[in-house]
């Protein structure tokens, strides 16, 4: 029997900003196939791990190690990170006045191509296979022809995110409060979106305040971060819980 090795390890994080301690000895373990949501206060280290993982330059990494399907990634670069399979969708998607999405999008995916040495596909190759994509998120072509998000409602934001997810198949997508800001439809088209493009193969951490979404996309493991560190490991009824009592019942210490 093959024994199936982690795609994501933490291992004892440590990480900070200007001097200012944010990560405390971090552990966490994602396999292949599994969604883990990762919950806690404004404040808690949530957007600072996913950003950590995907390699901003702004975060200083004390210790500890991030191994990516076995090999550590703490000195690649974020681009690196991408084509090796890593995605982060932004809690507060940029705009690109002057970028097409359609130029945008055909750029990423041919820069990953290109670092796979894999056939780099010419606008009209690149035309025909989003349009498969657009589908997934239930969105108009004419976003193509679009300035990268400028003018999108919120929704139509994180549609776009997704879309990338979809458009680079990625096997790990970090999806930063993917549910900020929308309505219960846009929420919908997106949580759909985000379970046809889940297999076997891949896994996802959500990172959320709500467990509204959690109504939609199941997660196998939910772990609530504070001050840094993981001190909570459940399943989705952990979710339920906090909806009830909030984070206040929480010890700072770890709780079994």
């Amino acid at each position: 029997m093959v024994q199936i090795k982690p795609i994501l390890e933490i291992e004892n994080l440590n990480a900070s900003i200007n001097d200012i301690k944010i990560l405390n000895n971090l552990n966490l373990k994602i396999y292949p196939g599994e969604i883990h949501a990762i919950m806690g206060r404004n404040g808690s280290g949530k957007s600072t791990f996913s950003k950590i993982v995907a390699g901003h330059p702004a975060y200083n990494v004390v210790d500890g190690d991030i191994r990516f399907k076995g090999k550590s990634i703490l000195n690649l670069e974020p681009e690196e990170r991408s084509h090796l399979g890593i995605f982060l969708a932004f809690q507060y998607p940029i705009e690109i006045p002057g970028v097409s999405n359609e130029d945008f999008l055909r750029l990423a995916y041919n820069s990953k191509m290109k670092s796979q040495n894999k056939p780099e596909l010419d606008p009209i190759e690149f035309l025909g296979y989003i349009s498969k994509k657009l589908e997934i998120v239930q969105m108009d072509p004419v976003f193509l022809t679009r300035n990268v998000n400028e003018g999108f409602s919120g929704g139509e934001k994180k549609r776009n995110e997704i879309l990338q997810f979809a458009l680079l198949d990625s096997d790990l997508a970090i999806l930063d409060e993917t549910d900020s800001g929308l309505d219960i439809d846009a929420l919908k088209i997106i949580s759909s979106g985000i379970n046809k493009l889940m297999n076997e193969n891949k896994s996802i951490i959500l990172i959320t305040h709500y467990q509204r979404l959690l109504d939609y996309i199941k997660p196998d493991y939910i772990h609530v971060m504070q001050k840094g560190e993981i001190i909570k490991t459940g399943t989705s009824e952990l979710a339920k819980e906090l909806e009830i009592k909030g984070y206040e019942w929480l010890k700072k210490k770890k709780v079994n």
